[in-house]
């Protein structure tokens, strides 16, 4: 494996930054970044209570095949997210409790992987956030070469190295590393009309003010016709 297939120093989202944002839910920046940014529904939290916030640390493995990802928890850094690229290959668990557990020893913030896991009623005692495609018993293989610290495609999303990745129960989304704190702003605003009208239409004040409008827009009803 030629040496430029691990690439351990790339600019990373800041600190600061990743912890103002995890204080947003992943559809929010999703909305704010132009609804762009979910990955596939398919990878999942393995318990819906799971959370992750941090900067991309990108895997490309082959199919069934995990011997980068061990090469990637040994270069990590506090605070990243392993990113894996796996295929979507669910025939084999990329991973399982002993590299959570090391994973979590080492401050990595969580996993996400288009790939499948194993052991996943331990992990989730452990409370260690793991989203992936599917969970499978069988252990990998070690053998084949792949890729740390290069773009990775992860349930259709490109990733690339440093990018900020968030997680809860509606799935996980990606956001350029360059444009997560431009879009904070908007995703605070975005909190607070939310907020606001949730509280307007419990106060009773259900109507859709928009919905009109949109539909003579659509061609659904005529100029001057209402529902």
């Amino acid at each position: 494996m030629a040496t430029q297939d691990i690439i351990k120093d790339f600019p990373r989202v800041d600190a600061d930054i990743v912890r103002r944002a995890a204080q947003l839910q992943p559809a929010i920046l999703a909305d704010v970044a132009g609804r762009r940014g979910a990955l596939n529904g398919r990878i999942r939290a393995l318990h819906p209570g799971m959370k992750l916030a941090g900067a991309a640390l990108t895997v490309e493995v082959r199919p069934g095949d995990n011997l980068m990802i061990h090469a990637a928890i040994s270069l990590a850094r506090p605070g990243d997210v392993l990113v894996i690229d796996g295929k979507g290959d669910l025939s084999a668990a990329l991973m399982g409790t002993i590299m959570m557990t090391a994973c979590r020893k080492l401050g990595i913030a969580g996993v996400v992987m288009d790939g499948a896991a194993r052991d996943t009623a331990e992990i989730i005692d452990m409370d260690y956030p793991v989203f992936a495609a599917g969970s499978n018993p069988n252990g990998p293989t070690k053998n084949v070469p792949g890729r740390i610290g290069h773009p990775v495609s992860v349930g259709g999303v490109t990733v690339r190295p440093g990018d900020f990745i968030i997680g809860d129960a509606d799935g996980v989304v990606v956001v350029e590393r360059e444009k997560i704190e431009d879009l904070l702003p908007a995703a605070e605003k975005k909190v607070r009309d939310e907020a606001a009208r949730i509280a307007a239409i419990q106060a009773g004040d259900t109507e859709a003010k928009w919905l009109a409008a949109a539909l003579r827009a659509a061609g659904v009803l005529k100029e001057g016709e209402s529902l």
